[in-house]
């Protein structure tokens, strides 16, 4: 995602308005904490110390050093071979990487006015600085010659995979383009660059500035106590006591729709929602989309594709946009079906309750909460109790003993990201040190929405020495209020064991080299996806569940209720998710731009192409899609479907044994799915693990969306 030696150095130090010799003198070196080895518990960055005025230099020495180090291997007179070649680049531009991940990781999760504003001045020169690296001929020829008598060099396997993905990044990134052409896709990737981090900007400002503000305590009718004095607090922060604010933030906004008796007030929120990035102001996303999706499309074309999809889905499991297509298509039948039975569901509720009119997109979560109670006997604020955020984690942190025989200690003196965050020592069971791990939990204007699982250190070796990962896991829960502990939602137990899954694939990483660090888009989530399945298994309930006023454990009852409701509502979830991968395909693979490309009805035709519901919106709408917009899962949301399919298969070679803690079956999705990296083929890990091919039928059976026999 970040792009990772000295007259190109000069330049950028140009570009920031600093003479090469103000660059030298502008943070003692003594001073900025990038610029020594860092004097912390576990080598973790010294948050407590690093200020705005750091990064700018560190970010320039880096690159300079990065050069340098470049250099000295173009310069090298000795014939090219993997150590002095491949594996020097692969070592090269430490300062630049741990500058680059604590910027970026900070930035996502505790951004700021001067954060933003040095984010938009560094991205052309990182993207120059990629360039530069990738685009270097000289370079290049040397990883040619490696590449090319790879069968002479006697690698072993992580070796021979490390060398093939170095000479596959190169040509990828244009080294095989002639000189007018590399010229041109500096410019398009720069320009890509500037407008997707524009997007997630524009973004950010759009949810953060809608606010539904209450003054009437009629108004709140239907909504649970906990949401309540959240807004209150809210309000109170706004300097509008006796107010209450409900806000775009998913822990605000998902359950006001849940439970608000107040239609028009639902309506309100939820064209807000909606329409994020499309109010035609400052930060209306239109624009950049148009640009976005035909720079990319120039891009694929310019490196010999038909369109962008064909480019980015080669190195990934799918290998071409008809086996997406595909998949998408035969889960969107059953969903479709599955949702249109759940509005009619919804509409009679409705119907019977004296509203008028066709049922709504606003009406949605309301009438399936009813519905549910209704048929299950099951009320969402009946659940919230037995799921304290503090008993979810030790839930968690039980599952992954059992599964992995590691556990978590929690360290209370070492610098973290931010003050709400925790940090956690992960340990073997010999009590060796595996990983540092911070879990920052709770919404606030500075984080971007959603939730995600990064490193500010990936796992690698040095002087033969393992080198621990440092993980970070960022959420946006429920937060605590007026004396009420945070209490999550089903949804948000199974988004913490989602991203606890990202971690653990960290923190069992094995491999050598940062080249072969990252799996395929498409198999990344499969570690993920795969932990959430424990969420709710009765075993591992009765562990954690317990309720947080009176230590009660979960009843089986209850326990009853959520297994019988747990598959009503996937056709909703699974057709806006579809619509979502679909949206994305759609856009880009598109072999040219219509000349009249308005965004709303290319989403409206893309929509309507497939018989959508009305009521049911994609996920993420066009304006608002960070995930393809801003780059990441371009051409790729789809992955988390595909990986579902792997997922649902995985855990039923669990439950097989008999046993979902089953010792063996962990230890091979441990050896096999965690461990390798990208060493091996994404298919063939999955193929080492189970043993055969994955299929379909354990995902539809889990979203409910066929009947069991």
């Amino acid at each position: 995602m970040k792009k990772t030696c000295l007259t190109i150095v000069l330049s950028a130090v140009i570009t920031f308005g600093m003479t090469a010799e103000e660059h030298k003198t502008d943070t003692d070196m003594n001073e900025n904490p990038f610029f020594t080895e860092y004097a912390t518990p576990f080598a973790v960055p010294p948050f407590d110390k690093i200020r705005i005025e750091h990064y700018k230099p560190a970010f320039l020495r880096g690159m300079e050093e990065h050069k340098k180090e470049i250099d000295a291997i173009i310069k090298n007179t000795a014939s090219p071979d993997f150590e002095n070649t491949i594996v020097a680049l692969d070592r090269c531009g430490r300062l630049f990487r741990n500058v680059s991940s604590v910027f970026y990781g900070l930035n996502s999760a505790n951004t700021s006015g001067e954060m933003q504003t040095l984010n938009r001045e560094l991205s052309p020169l990182t993207s120059k600085h990629s360039d530069d690296i990738m685009l270097n001929k000289k370079l290049f020829d040397k990883v040619k010659y490696v590449y090319e008598r790879r069968n002479d060099a006697n690698l072993n396997r992580e070796q021979r995979k490390l060398l093939e993905e170095t000479y596959k990044d190169f040509v990828r990134n244009g080294a095989n383009l002639s000189e007018e052409k590399q010229n041109r896709l500096r410019e398009l990737n720069s320009r890509i660059s500037l407008l997707q981090l524009t997007f997630g900007q524009n973004m950010l400002k759009e949810t953060n500035d809608f606010r539904l503000i209450i003054d009437k305590r009629e108004d709140l009718s239907g909504l649970p106590p906990s949401l309540i004095n959240v807004a209150a607090d809210e309000a109170k922060a706004a300097g509008m006591e006796g107010k209450w604010i409900f806000t775009l933030h998913n822990p605000s906004i998902m359950p006001f729709l849940q439970f608000s008796d107040k239609r028009e007030l639902r309506e309100k929120i939820f064209l807000g929602y909606l329409n994020r990035g499309n109010n035609n102001n400052d930060a209306d996303n239109k624009e950049t989309v148009k640009q976005l999706v035909g720079l990319r499309l120039e891009k694929a074309r310019l490196m010999g594709y038909d369109n962008y999809a064909s480019f980015a889905l080669e190195n990934r499991m799918a290998k071409n946009e008809k086996n997406v297509y595909k998949l998408l298509d035969d889960v969107w039948a059953p969903a479709l079906a599955k949702a249109k039975e759940e509005a009619a569901d919804l509409q009679a509720v409705m119907t019977k309750e004296g509203i008028a009119g066709e049922l709504k997109g606003w009406d949605w979560r309301y009438y399936n909460e009813k519905v549910k109670k209704e048929k299950y006997d099951i009320d969402e604020n009946e659940i919230r109790p037995y799921f304290k955020l503090e008993n979810v984690l030790e839930g968690l942190f039980y599952v992954v003993k059992r599964l992995y025989n590691i556990s978590f200690t929690e360290l209370k003196d070492i610098p973290k990201p931010h003050g709400e965050a925790m940090a956690f020592e992960c340990k073997n069971a010999d009590g060796s040190h595996r990983g540092v791990l911070y879990m920052d939990f709770f919404p606030r204007a500075s984080k971007r929405g959603g939730a995600w699982c990064g490193t500010y250190r990936t796992q690698t070796y040095k002087d033969g020495k393992r080198v621990s990962p440092v993980v970070t896991i960022v959420c946006n829960f429920t937060k605590p209020s007026a004396g009420l502990p945070a209490l999550l939602s089903i949804d948000e137990a199974e988004t913490m064991f989602h991203e606890f899954g990202h971690a653990l694939h960290n923190f069992f990483k094995d491999v050598h080299y940062y080249g072969v660090s990252s799996v395929p888009r498409d198999f990344v989530e499969l570690p993920s996806q795969v932990m959430e399945h424990w969420v709710l298994e009765p075993e591992v309930l009765k562990v954690y569940a317990n309720h947080y006023q009176t230590g009660e454990i979960i009843p089986e009852a209850l326990v009853r209720k959520i297994d019988s409701s747990s598959k009503y509502g996937q056709g909703f979830a699974t057709a806006e998710y579809l619509q979502a991968s679909f949206l994305d395909m759609d856009y880009h693979v598109l072999k040219e731009i219509p000349k009249s490309f308005d965004i709303p009805t290319f989403e409206s035709k893309s929509m309507n192409s497939r018989n959508a519901l009305s009521q049911i919106p994609p996920r993420y709408r066009t304006t608002y899609f960070n995930h393809t917009m801003g780059g990441g899962y371009t051409a790729g949301y789809y992955s988390y479907m595909w990986s579902e399919v792997l997922d649902a298969d995985a855990f039923e070679a669990f439950k097989e044994t008999g046993d979902i803690f089953d010792a063996k079956t962990a230890e091979k999705f441990r050896d096999f799915i965690l461990t390798p990296g990208s060493i091996d083929d994404a298919t063939d890990m999955y193929k080492n693990f189970r043993g055969k091919e994955p299929g379909i039928e354990p995902l539809l059976k889990n979203r409910g969306l066929v009947f069991e026999n």
